[in-house]
């Protein structure tokens, strides 16, 4: 198994990239049935007729998504000890069943931990796109991820 990714092996502008990730009709439906079962994430028709044009999972499957492409990406990778919260989230445009998701998750900064001087905080920006190139989701988003070396001037 390779290293993990700590706090000293990132910098701004590093950048990770995202999927591709197909979204098919039966998740969108399995879903929001679970979770969100409001009648655009559910019925085709029902889809179709609203503002967002098709079968369209909802903003939080959405997310779920953009947790499984991180995690893939770097997360499982990194010396991680999970999130203080999200900053904000952006729904641009629906993802449609047969959508093909693609995007990139890039560190914006990064800062020790002044109360735990073995964590770092790294914020970053993550986007993901459809097949179209157009922008469906945007994030901001801090990790917390170990030093590896804490005795480290900061």
């Amino acid at each position: 198994m390779t290293d993990l990714i700590h706090f000293e092996d990132l910098q701004p502008g590093t950048t990770f990239a995202l999927g591709p990730k197909h979204v098919t009709r039966d998740e969108i439906i399995e879903f929001a049935n679970e979770y969100d079962p409001q009648p655009m994430h559910i019925d085709e028709k029902a889809g179709e007729a609203s503002i967002l044009g098709g079968l369209a999972a909802s903003g939080w499957h959405t997310c779920s998504m953009m947790m499984r492409m991180i995690y893939d990406a770097y997360v499982s990778r990194a010396a991680g000890e999970g999130a203080p919260g999200i900053e904000f989230v952006t729904w641009k445009r629906p993802v449609l069943a047969g959508d093909t998701l693609t995007g990139k998750s890039e560190v914006l900064e990064m800062r020790r931990s002044a109360s735990r001087p073995q964590i770092g905080i790294v914020r970053f920006r993550t986007t993901l796109e459809n097949q179209r190139g157009e922008t469906l989701y945007e994030s901001e988003h801090p990790v917390m991820i170990r030093v590896r070396n804490p005795e480290a001037a900061a």
